[in-house]
Parts: C-alpha cells; structure tokens; sequence
C-alpha cells in the first residue's frame, strides 16, 4: 500500500494480511526462509554468463522471497533506461516474490562521465517512476509491500512487509556515502556534476536520511508493539563498519563527513530498546560477511548482526532460515552456486 499514515494498530493488520496471518501469530513457533542477493550482474565483469546458474539456484529453492540489495549494473557502465528495463525483466524471472532497494550504481553515481554524466537525481526519480509503480513487489509469484510514499513520489521506494511476525524493512541507502558529497573537489572529479548539482544532492541528502530514520522508527515500533522476535533491514551501501579496522582515521564517528552515522546512531538506539533479534542486511563491498560491529571491537549489541551479501563477480546468493525457537532467530547459509 502506498504512502498510507497507518497508526501502528492498522498497520499491524494491514502487514499481518499481507503476509497471510495477523502479528498475533508472531509469539507461535514457526520456520520459514528467505533469500538474500545483489551487486550483480556487472558487465565488466562478465557476470551475464553467470546469472543463469544463480537465478536457477534461487528458483529451485525453499524460500519464501527473496531480496534484492541493489546495484543491477557495474560502477563504470551507462545508466540508460534499458538497465532498469533489464533488471526488471531479471527479477520477474524468479518465481517467488523479489523485493528491489536501489544501490549506488543506478543513481548515486550516475553523474559520473564514465556512467553517461546523467543527473544522479533525475535518475532516481527515474527510478521511483519505473521501477515503483505498483504496491507489489517483483516476480512471478508476488506480494504486496507497505511504501512509505505513492507511486513515483519522494521515498516510495522505501518498503515494509510482514512475514510469520517477522517485520522486514527496506531503505534506500546506497553506497558513495549516502550520495553526501564533502567538498567541491570530490563534486566536480571525474564527474559531470556542477557545485549547484552537489548542493542538491546533499539537500536531497539530507531529506531521505530524516525519511528513512522515520521508516526505520515506524518499523521497530510495530515490531516492539507486537512482540515480534526479529525485524529484518535492508539497505545497499556499506556504512564503513571496517574503516577502524583498516584506516587510522574512523570517518564514522564523524557525523560531518559519513552520510551514515546519523542513521547509525538511531539504529544503535532503536536496538537498545528492542528486545527481539535484529538482522541488518547490506551489499557494495561484495565480500560474504557475518558479525556483529556495533559500538566497537570491545562491546558490542548482542542482539544485532550484520550481513553483508556477496557481489561481483562472485554471484552467489545467501539463504536465510527464520526459527523462531530459536534464540537467535536468524541463521545465515550462504549458497555457492556452480557454474555448469
């Protein structure tokens, strides 16, 4: 449903229909599993060759859905409308429901000359006419998504659905810090972008990181009003969790260069205040990882995981299962698809 202001009560119902059973049903012992993939396929990479052996992998698999964490090209190829044509063609090839989040690839660094020199912006926009226009997700087999805004509008691409009271969320947070630009250096490099151009983007900024804030809050409230074991949050970009453990400088304790830290933060505070499990799930470094990296190396939440998905040219694909007997609520699988 889109851009509906539902009181958590009503939205409670309307997500429980969706996912066939009202939230009431989140306290009984049930199995289901998900699937997670993105970054891919990526042309410089020859991936197309490899996509026909992961899509298969998916398709003959027990999951339930699947979710898609954005970049549908490589960093260096045009963003001409055919790549957003081709990647809903690939999704609606799976046979289960498919939930896309944009990456950084499709809009955020668009502006680049090697990406054609589009406006980053206009392409989002694109974006939320072409690839948002109905509440259902993708796939053969589809579901129906809660957005936080209607068709082609600001932030319609940020959904929420419910599934056996598992509370899943996805937020449009790319790579390329957000699409916070820093300087005019790194505004005009290798870029087509005007000062003027930066300066909307980081207003642009700005107004989705409240919005998604505001998503994110929603959802653990109706995840706390309900009781729900887990909440599940998908987004694109990698917010630097490893920079301290690779570079002297932490750009994530410095709220003026990280378009991450403030939605970071809320999450750190939104966690605290949860008593269920929650999964964070996000692409752009393309490396499969598994861990828990909030606060810091010497404390950490004990309720919250990281998963970081495979991306090209490794196309593979991980397989969630969700018990809810299980303390842990989540146990990750990642899948190595051969290639015949």
């Amino acid at each position: 449903m889109f851009g509906r202001k539902l009181s958590a009560t009503k939205l409670i119902g309307v997500a429980g229909l969706f996912a066939g059973l009202t939230l009431s049903g989140a306290q009984a012992e049930t199995k289901f599993t998900f699937g997670l993939w993105g970054d891919m396929p990526y042309a410089k990479a020859k991936d197309q060759d490899k996509m026909p052996a992961l899509l298969e992998s998916i398709n003959a698999s027990d999951i339930a859905f699947s979710i898609y964490d954005g970049d549908i090209k490589d960093g260096s190829s045009k963003c001409t409308d055919d790549v957003y044509a081709d990647a809903i063609k690939m999704f609606n090839t799976l046979k289960k429901p498919t939930v896309y989040i944009p990456g950084d690839n499709e809009w955020t660094d668009c502006h680049r000359l090697n990406n054609g020199g589009f406006d980053n912006l206009e392409r989002l926009s694109y974006i939320r006419k072409t690839m948002f226009t109905a509440a259902n997700s993708f796939g053969q087999m589809t579901m129906p998504l809660d957005h936080q805004a209607k068709p082609g509008e600001k932030f319609v691409e940020n959904t929420r659905f419910v599934k056996e009271g598992i509370v899943f969320v996805g937020i449009n947070m790319p790579g390329s810090n957000n699409n916070k630009v820093l300087d005019d250096k790194e505004c005009t490099n290798k870029s087509a972008r005007t000062p003027e151009m930066c300066a909307a983007g980081n207003k642009e900024y700005e107004e989705r990181d409240a919005a998604n804030v505001a998503w994110m809050a929603d959802a653990f409230k109706l995840a706390r009003d309900s009781k729900s074991p887990g909440i599940v949050l998908v987004w694109q970009g990698d917010p630097g969790f490893d920079l301290p453990e690779t570079e002297e400088l932490d750009e994530r304790a410095d709220a003026g260069r990280s378009g991450f830290t403030n939605f970071l933060n809320k999450l750190v505070a939104e966690t605290e205040n949860y008593a269920g499990q929650v999964l964070i799930v996000h692409g752009d470094t393309h490396f499969f990882k598994l861990d828990k990296p909030l606060y810091s190396p010497t404390k950490l939440l004990p309720n919250l995981t990281r998963l970081q998905t495979f991306g090209s040219p490794s196309v593979h694909w991980v397989r969630v299962l969700v018990d809810t007997a299980s303390a842990n609520v989540f146990t990750i699988d990642p899948v190595i698809v051969k290639q015949k």
